[in-house]
């Protein structure tokens, strides 16, 4: 039995720390999307016996329109892992969302989720 189990509270704050020992100090805030006040879909899991997380959050480019899921894996031991799910792009339409660009960021944040889920419990889910 896996240790592993989903956690559905803010962001952990030890993503924000090593994304930032990696990355540079101020370039944490995308991780979180309560920070910028969008409803986006957000997911992660702890493993409380060995300290690792893995996290699926949104993150954007310059043009806010413009968003992806990215993929994070917090070891036990420090540092921070981008996992890589493919594509998971998708073009926001601002203010007024249609059915479609729900459909595709719901569809790139499944791919995300379904690549973590992967990543955490192997294939034989």
């Amino acid at each position: 039995m896996s240790a592993w189990h989903p956690y559905d509270d803010q962001l952990l704050p030890a993503f924000y720390e090593r994304f930032e020992q990696r990355w540079g100090k101020g370039t944490a805030p995308f991780l979180d999307p309560e920070v910028h006040e969008h409803p986006l879909p957000r997911a992660q899991w702890i493993n409380p016996d060995t300290g690792a997380a893995v996290a699926v959050v949104p993150i954007w480019a310059e043009d806010p329109r413009h968003r992806s899921f990215g993929v994070f894996y917090l070891p036990p031991a420090g540092d921070i892992w981008v996992l890589r799910p493919g594509h998971t792009a998708y073009t926001e339409a601002g203010t007024t969302n249609t059915e479609e660009h729900i459909s595709l960021r719901n569809d790139a944040f499944r791919k995300a989720v379904d690549h973590a889920k992967t990543f955490i419990y192997g294939t034989q889910l």
